[in-house]
């Protein structure tokens, strides 16, 4: 689709690198905009671009941009030059593309969404630092078939997939990937790609992070924010990432997951991309100049997604998302999808969307952060149903919301104001166990609100208490329940700045229980980072998108947690290192394994708590309104809360 565009060309190659073998004149139907060729069969596995002659109002002139295609549906292995990924002609139905039983393979049994209990993790971290994983494999998606069971390519049961069914057994449901489509940010050609080396040097020096920075552009990681390709599987994480090999491991991923019990959420990110304009890895604006992305009443292109913010209340925009979405769920199978800053769109997009999906599957989950800023807001956005999706827009569309309420309730809040890091929630001493840090005290009447926020988030948070509530949710489906996430610090670092000094690591480990008793007890759907309940670190890094392995590591032999692995990247954390450095120093705040392996059958527990009874995954605020209560509702005494379930 480039209606504006003066010529369209197609121009064909028989590998993903080498010279052209046909150019094919693409005709226009003035009433679409869509231009078309024809082809045959010898196209199949043939590589392909558009060179699309247009005018550019950036630049002023007619340009001659040769692209990649939006709706491709498999690529090239990209490198670091520019404008080396191709599309490829592929069809997702050929049966080489299958993993075996993949046609009749039957879903996860989901009677309803408030059942949903959510793993987040990233591809990478997975098992990149799992031993137990041939090397080959570690950092891929083959990872997920070392179930010990098959018939995946892989019969061997590793450290990491042996936690995870440890925890679908408990109750666990769904596996929540960041990013898995194409991205732009991690260079697929292997070849051209460097990893660092870390030197074996202090807990607190800054050794570490200035050897993980000389290769930020040029490493294998990067939690993949940065969108290239929309319906593409990333190539980086497929054992060959030039063609249609990581169309067929993606789906053995999800095979042997689906067949091992859990079900899988995509991160998908559609309110903006990596680059746009005449940049290298722009794609959209190379076909139609100007039209996919928001611009204020002076031209302005709007950034506040962090890059180019997309505009989803515009026809096109719209349809190649939910196209892309709905490609992952029929032709991959995948069975939710995470929207990040959905803020950024509408929530008639939203509701457009779930429709296509549920059409595919109605089982399908979809949830996203609602926060209250950014362009579409700015924009002027704001009646409904053509609202920004923000939490309190989406009430009753039946999406689930990340519930920041219960977050800042339970464990104090983030904060990058380094003063303010020490801020305690009610799970690490709010009031009644004072850190002593004056610009942190707070009183006992924030307490009794903290208190009164998750009697409200225990009971699906679409009720107020005492005022305090601020309830956003017509069925607690839509309240994501979570104390952390990728997002910022881990709680186990949470808790070594908010935790008093003198607290013995048996109060930190029970601090962190509490925090997932919480989550896992909700009404709603409980929402876990990775490692949590084995007290990951990330050595009190805030922001580790670009942080490399080193303090993403996950330690599934719980040998150690990766606390006091040098100071954090300072491009996120230098104005924090001086309160960092004595923290990181500290050995008494390294977890032993017996700790990791107290929290990690605490979350089993509560998990099996969670499924041995529908009370605490009740459907309905009607249910919840019957069925929940709290006796010590009155500020009798601070720091306990009981729940009635009847």
């Amino acid at each position: 689709w480039a209606p504006t565009a003066q010529s369209v060309t197609l121009k064909r190659y028989a590998a993903s690198a080498g010279a052209e073998v046909g150019s094919h004149a693409m005709t226009l139907d003035p009433a679409s905009g869509v231009w078309s060729v024809a082809g045959d069969s010898s196209w199949d596995r043939q590589f392909y671009l558009f060179d699309v002659e247009v005018y550019v109002p950036s630049t002023d002139a007619v340009e001659d941009n040769l692209v990649s295609d939006p709706y491709s549906v498999s690529l090239s292995q990209d490198g670091a030059a520019a404008g080396d990924v191709r599309s490829q002609f592929v069809n997702l139905d050929d049966s080489d593309l299958k993993p075996a039983g993949w046609d009749s393979m039957s879903k996860p049994a989901l009677a309803e969404p408030e059942d949903i209990v959510v793993y987040e993790m990233h591809v990478r971290d997975f098992s990149i630092n799992d031993s137990s994983v041939a090397a080959a494999d570690r950092g891929k998606y083959t990872a997920f078939t070392y179930d010990g069971a098959g018939p995946h390519p892989n019969v061997t049961l590793s450290d990491g997939m042996d936690h995870l069914l440890q925890l679908q057994q408990a109750g666990l449901t769904h596996v929540h990937l960041l990013p898995a489509f194409d991205i732009a940010s991690v260079i697929e050609l292997v070849g051209e790609r460097t990893e660092p080396t870390v030197p074996a040097a202090a807990r607190d020096s800054d050794q570490q992070q200035a050897a993980v920075g000389t290769a930020r552009l040029t490493d294998g990681f990067n939690w993949g924010y940065d969108p290239f390709h929309y319906g593409v599987p990333e190539g980086s994480y497929a054992s060959d990432p030039d063609g249609v090999t990581r169309i067929l491991e993606f789906r053995d991923m999800v095979s042997a997951l689906n067949q091992n019990g859990l079900r899988v959420v995509m991160d998908v990110v559609y309110n903006h991309t990596a680059a746009s304009g005449q940049d290298d890895k722009s794609v959209l604006d190379k076909v139609v100049p100007g039209y996919y992305y928001r611009y204020d009443t002076s031209g302005n292109l709007y950034t506040t997604s962090c890059c180019s913010d997309t505009a989803a209340e515009y026809a096109m925009m719209e349809k190649l998302m939910i196209d892309t979405v709905v490609r992952f769920a029929a032709d991959y199978k995948v069975d939710g999808f995470r929207f990040d800053l959905m803020n950024l769109h509408t929530r008639q997009n939203m509701l457009d969307l779930k429709a296509a999906v549920q059409a595919v599957d109605p089982d399908i989950y979809l949830y996203g952060e609602g926060w209250d800023f950014g362009s579409a807001k700015d924009k002027g956005l704001t009646t409904c149903p053509d609202c920004y999706a923000q939490k309190y827009n989406m009430t009753g569309a039946g999406i689930g919301l990340f519930n920041d309420i219960i977050r800042d309730a339970a464990h104090g809040g983030y904060s990058t104001d380094s003063l303010q890091i020490r801020r305690q929630g009610f799970i690490n001493g709010l009031s009644y166990d004072w850190n002593g840090y004056e610009y942190a005290n707070r009183t006992q009447s924030d307490l009794w609100i903290a208190t009164d926020q998750l009697r409200s988030a225990l009971r699906g948070s679409g009720t107020d208490w005492n005022g305090q509530g601020a309830p956003f949710t017509a069925d607690p489906q839509e309240a994501v329940n979570y104390v952390e996430k990728h997002d910022n610090e881990t709680l186990f670092d949470q808790n070594v700045f908010k935790l008093p000094a003198g607290a013995t690591m048996d109060e930190r480990v029970r601090s962190q229980n509490m925090g997932q008793s919480i989550i896992g007890l909700a009404q709603g759907i409980p929402f876990i980072q990775m490692g949590s309940d084995i007290l990951r670190s990330k050595s009190l890094d805030r922001n580790s998108y670009d942080s490399g392995d080193w303090f993403n590591r996950v330690w599934w032999d719980l040998s150690r947690n990766n606390f006091g692995s040098g100071l954090p990247p300072s491009w996120d954390n230098s104005s924090r290192w001086p309160i960092m450095g004595p923290l990181l120093a500290d050995t008494a705040l390294d977890p032993a394994t017996t700790d990791m392996q107290f929290a990690a059958a605490h979350l089993r527990e509560i998990l099996r708590i969670r499924k041995s009874s529908p009370l605490f995954r009740l459907p309905t605020e009607a249910d919840i309104n019957a069925r929940v209560s709290h006796y010590n509702s009155d500020n009798a005494q601070d720091g306990l809360i009981v729940m009635r379930l009847s």
